[in-house]
């Protein structure tokens, strides 16, 4: 099939916008030509610093189409004709014709034919009706595409775009500078204008351009496997995957000649890729007055600022050189390059060790009292305030976790300190690292260091959970405090919006109990985060705090216990913020591949406090229903479920009692007494939380149950045997809902 090559050249896209640009142009071609009836075949993209490229095979033309347009009677009134006809592209002229075709016999007559219309009346069992047949003849891809690829990058959805010159309304992400585009080696003609607006004069051509320096000038191509060879004789590597093995493999092999080794950053990687044409890996020196700073503060001095790769010996340390991707060859093998950049970093390096000295000049507890001027949310107080929260809850939570209550108050109340220092500031990415630090040069103990290095994590999917006992208590009241502190303002994640992170402050509570197998009453541990705010004790005048989780959580159906520990708003309020916590590990199960209906299962059947008890009941009932016994007894319970939804509508509800005289057939008296042998032994497993001896218990129903529904009548004519059959089927369902609600099983 020919060929369709498309490149838009610009000015430099900025590296993290270009992967998701291809992308979107993918996409958007793909459907654009999908809907005009082409499919495209091998179609390929490519991004770069200055292009985007799409090469894909299309047939020649669209083919022929013949549309049938179904319309009314032949006798039907003149309006509703003319309407049909106006849908067909014809006249109301056409019904004198109409009229006298409904009197000539045959299953199908001609009407009339005009242009690519054919109008027909069509004798069928139930009546002639109308019927219009609309051909569409081929049309050249060509000619579709100088058609649909102008809007499309009119309406191109870049993050953010610029205007630049002239009176054009178009905009891009940067000046657009060429537009090749070649079908079967013609140029596809067409412009960006648009009425008075020029489009910035630009057109389609079959011009492009190669390196920016190496190879300055444009070239003419007729074909993709001509654009790539010349790109790549003109110092320009258009795939993007293999300018990331060349950055990869280049920097790897600049290290292994030094002894040492790239610290892995496959992100940097990506981002470097993006940001040069022809990558040539160089060394750089660091001065020897820099290797005493702290590793992550040099990596992140490299990473962010200058995007260099940072190096370590085999032993761990720092290594005294750098790795840069330069977007040139130079003639004197880079050596220009590196020792400017080796100027800048020195630069950047001085910047850091000037706030490193500073900031050590004082303990980390003295950058206290400059919190309490940092306002943390306007509802929430300040900085200083959600300190000694979070040292009251850590102290609370370290008995439950394993931790000393001091050490842990200790460890939280200087967690955030170090957000006053001088070098947070300028390295807002080192929070809590420098803070560790900083506290191990003032003699605190090193569990309290790293609790402050760790409880800001998991910072996302890739990353650890804190697993020292005062650093799991630590991070656990920094992420619960976040959560019920924006909860109770009422500040919640909203559709895809999260501006306070919550969702991911969620999953790191999740994962941090999941992974180290904490065993936690998250009601009662988040109604002590609730009471740690004053807004929740009565000593402000925010009556309204929690209270939009608390209702919501009563209108789902939560009943506060008037002999729980809480009051009933705040058992509420907990009850709510659990269900969101609930719904996150739904979402991270499913990711996970996992069943999250039987996690709701087991969730509704009670007990849902206790994450690491509920995934194991899950993973208990998983099990179960994987096997034969667990599937029929699934199977039975929905049978049975159903006949009571069915029957209670009419003289319910119907409650799980029985009277041992009405059980008259063998089969019943066999179901009953299974049940009353087996749910004790069930209720007494989940007790003593053997799941599997619980499953096990219930698998004992499977003979009955089946031999129950085999050989009985449930509704009995006998109106005392259906009722106490009934009663027999709730005795079923209350057997098995104290291990999990069925009825949220699905498939």
């Amino acid at each position: 099939m020919p060929e369709l090559l498309l490149e838009l050249f610009s000015e430099e896209i900025p590296a993290r916008m270009q992967a998701r640009a291809a992308e979107d142009l993918s996409r958007l071609l793909g459907e654009a030509l999908k809907g005009a009836g082409l499919a495209a075949e091998g179609l390929r993209v490519f991004h770069g610093p200055r292009r985007l490229t799409l090469v894909a095979a299309l047939p020649a033309a669209t083919a022929a189409v013949e549309d049938e347009l179904a319309g009314p009677a032949p006798e039907a009134p003149e309006r509703a004709l003319a309407g049909f006809l106006g849908k067909a592209g014809l006249t109301e002229s056409a019904i004198p014709a109409i009229r006298a075709a409904a009197a000539t016999a045959g299953e199908e007559v001609v009407v009339l034919a005009e242009g690519a219309t054919t109008l027909v009346i069509r004798r069928e069992k139930k009546g002639a009706k109308l019927l219009a047949r609309v051909t569409r003849p081929a049309v050249p891809t060509g000619a579709l595409l100088a058609e649909i690829i102008p809007g499309l990058l009119r309406r191109f959805p870049w993050p953010k775009s610029m205007r630049w010159g002239g009176t054009s309304n178009f905009v891009w992400v940067r000046p657009l500078k060429r537009i090749l585009c070649l079908f079967d080696g013609a140029v596809v003609p067409f412009t960006l204008a648009q009425g008075e607006d020029d489009g910035h004069g630009l057109a389609s051509g079959d011009q492009t351009e190669g390196h920016r320096i190496l190879s300055p000038g444009a070239f003419a191509v007729q074909d993709f496997a001509g654009y790539a060879a010349q790109l790549a004789a003109r110092h320009v590597v258009l795939d993007p995957v293999e300018r990331a093995r060349l950055v990869r493999d280049g920097v790897a092999a600049l290290a292994a000649a030094e002894g040492v080794a790239v610290v892995p950053d496959e992100g940097l990687v990506a981002e470097v890729a993006g940001l040069v044409e022809w990558p040539v890996p160089l060394l750089g020196r660091i001065d020897d007055a820099f290797m005493d700073l702290p590793p992550e503060l040099m990596r992140t001095t490299m990473r962010v600022n200058q995007r260099y790769f940072a190096l370590r010996r085999p032993d761990g340390t720092a290594a005294p050189c750098f790795a840069v991707v330069s977007n040139i060859a130079a003639t004197d093998g880079g050596r220009a390059v590196a020792g400017g950049n080796e100027r800048v970093l020195r630069a950047r390096l001085s910047d850091a060790r000037f706030f490193w000295d500073l900031d050590r000049r004082q303990s980390l507890e003295s950058f206290l009292p400059k919190l309490d001027a940092v306002v943390f949310h306007a509802k929430l107080g300040t900085q200083g305030q959600r300190v000694a929260r979070l040292a009251r809850l850590a102290a609370w939570l370290a008995p439950r976790v394993g931790a000393d209550p001091a050490l842990a108050g200790r460890a939280a109340r200087l967690a955030k300190a170090d957000l006053a220092s001088g070098l947070v500031g300028e390295f807002p990415e080192l929070q809590g690292i420098i803070g560790r630090y900083y506290a191990l040069k003032d003699g605190e103990d090193a569990r309290v260091a790293e609790a402050i290095a760790a409880h800001y994590r998991p910072m996302g999917p890739g990353d650890s959970v804190p697993a020292e006992p005062v650093a799991i208590a630590v991070a656990l009241a920094d992420k619960l405090d976040q959560l019920v502190g924006f909860f109770a303002a009422d500040e919640r994640p909203t559709g895809s919006g999260d501006p306070y992170a919550l969702r991911r402050a969620a999953l790191g509570v999740i994962r941090i109990l999941r992974e180290n197998g904490l065993r936690l009453d998250l009601p009662d541990v988040l109604a002590e985060a609730f009471f740690g705010f004053p807004q929740a004790t009565g000593t402000t005048a925010e009556p309204e705090f929690g209270m939009a989780v608390a209702q919501e959580a009563m209108k789902a159906g939560f009943t506060p216990d008037p002999r729980g520990a809480h009051p009933p708003m705040v058992a509420a309020f907990a009850a709510g913020l659990l269900a969101f916590l609930a719904e996150r590990l739904r979402v991270q199960l499913r990711a996970e591949g996992e069943r999250h209906d039987v996690l709701a299962a087991v969730s509704a059947a009670g007990g849902g406090g206790d994450l690491v008890r509920l995934l194991a009941r899950a993973g208990a009932l998983r099990a179960f229903l994987e096997g034969e016994d667990g599937a029929n007894l699934l199977a039975a319970y929905r049978r049975a479920a159903n006949i009571l939804r069915i029957e209670d509508r009419k003289d319910g509800p119907h409650g799980p009692e029985t009277e041992a005289a009405l059980l008259v057939a063998e089969e019943e008296k066999a179901l009953s007494a299974a049940l009353e042998e087996a749910l004790p032994k069930a209720r007494a497993a989940l007790a003593a939380e053997d799941d599997r001896a619980a499953m096990a218990a219930l698998a004992t129903l499977r003979a009955p149950v089946d031999a129950f529904f085999d050989k009985v009548v449930v509704n009995d004519p006998e109106a005392k045997l259906r009722r106490n059959r009934l009663g027999l089927l709730a005795r079923l369902r209350s057997a098995i809902d104290p291990v999990a609600d069925f009825s949220k099983i699905e498939g």
